[in-house]
């Protein structure tokens, strides 16, 4: 199989897993707020979510690494994910549903970095940041279509969440089928980058990550402490009666049209710049919180769409920097270690972004921009390092 199909069948089963959790993630909060949770409870579990999401990747990407079963431990944790969504929607009381949302998240914390290992190998020979950008932007293709498919069930049994969530058991399957095939095609996709790589890069690789690597994770792990959760964003359009529980998830569909576009556009400028492009990633962050948080629809909506466009590059342009800093025999121990930086961060932006939502939004917004400001200084030390 070729680099270029192989990153778009690994995209089409990203495409039917986004599908299935981001349908679930774009209701997390009306969700959670239906079983009694408070805007700090919405910021605290969305935020442990993600945290352990990327945290438990500390085992994760090492065990992949030291195993070499990527492909066994990316299918895991797509089942891991595909078999909790649906749980989800009967759950029933707050802690179990609590327990669903971070469950979901760990799937993806067994995946990640033996799936990114996969595809960074391919992606050596079709190009880190286009490659990465079309698994992403094929991603948000299942982005956009769960959360709309979602409201529609939302809207036709007046938010009972069960079937809703319910039917996102069947792309689950699809993804699991297509992933196992995938598997049995191309066993070994370290063979792309092989041949796209000159002899000279063959050497075994240092036990010690670039110094590089270091001040990326820095700089990744600060603007993404700024950086609201959706569960968050949603928790603030429904409690302020911006928008209903049925019109969320078709937002958060528009936000993942957005993401793709965005990937997409980063992932090209990256390929011929490098990772200055990222100095994107901050503005956008301080811009989320200036404008979701508003009691205005338009503006905390057009606040939700910026939240996009910076998913997109988080999701993209942020991975495909990481590939290009490490060598392959240490990338899932980079990754997974990237990700546990990020991880921490991310569970100190949930409970930053859900604390200061409910004891003063100007203070919130404020903590934001203070924060990107050194995420930017820290990108400055990045590009300095890699000249």
């Amino acid at each position: 199989m070729r680099p270029w199909r192989f990153v778009v069948w690994f995209g089409v089963v990203s495409l039917l897993a986004d599908f299935v959790y981001e349908g679930a993630r774009s209701v997390t909060g009306p969700l959670l707020a239906s079983l009694g949770a408070s805007s700090l409870v919405v910021g605290v579990v969305t935020g442990a979510g993600e945290a352990a999401a990327l945290g438990l990747r500390l085992v994760s990407g090492p065990l992949a690494d030291r195993t070499r079963r990527f492909w066994g431990l990316a299918i895991a944790g797509y089942a891991l994910t595909v078999v909790s969504v649906p749980l989800l929607g009967v759950a029933g009381v707050l802690w179990a549903a609590c327990v669903l949302v971070i469950a979901e998240r760990v799937g993806k914390a067994v995946r990640s970095p033996a799936k990114d290992t996969l595809l960074s190998h391919a992606t050596a020979a079709t190009g880190r940041g286009r490659g990465f950008a079309v698994h992403e932007a094929m991603d948000q293709v299942g982005a956009i279509v769960g959360p709309l498919l979602v409201a529609g069930v939302l809207a036709l049994t007046g938010d009972d969440y069960a079937p809703a969530l319910g039917v996102l058991a069947l792309p689950g399957a699809a993804a699991l089928g297509l992933l196992c095939w995938l598997r049995s095609r191309v066993p070994d996709p370290e063979a792309y980058e092989r041949e796209a790589a000159p002899p000279t890069r063959q050497a075994a690789p240092s036990s010690r990550l670039p110094a590089a690597f270091w001040t990326y994770a820095a700089f990744t792990a600060a603007t993404t402490t700024g950086f609201a959760t959706f569960g968050v964003l949603s928790y603030h359009l429904v409690e302020r009666h911006l928008l209903t529980a049925a019109w969320v998830p078709v937002l958060y569909a528009a936000a993942m049209a957005v993401d793709a576009v965005a990937a997409l556009v980063t992932g090209w400028l990256y390929d011929r710049h490098g990772p200055r492009v990222l100095v994107a990633l901050p503005v956008l962050t301080a811009v989320v919180a200036a404008l979701a948080f508003t009691d205005t629809v338009a503006l905390a909506a057009a606040g939700s769409l910026v939240w996009g466009a910076a998913m997109g590059i988080q999701e993209s342009t942020l991975r495909a920097t990481v590939a290009d800093l490490v060598p392959s025999g240490r990338r899932a121990t980079a990754y997974g270690l990237f990700a546990g930086v990020v991880g921490a961060a991310s569970l100190a932006g949930g409970a930053l972004t859900g604390g200061l939502y409910g004891y003063s939004i100007p203070v919130l917004i404020t903590a934001v921009v203070v924060i990107q400001i050194l995420a930017l200084a820290l990108l400055a030390a990045t590009t300095a390092h890699r000249t």
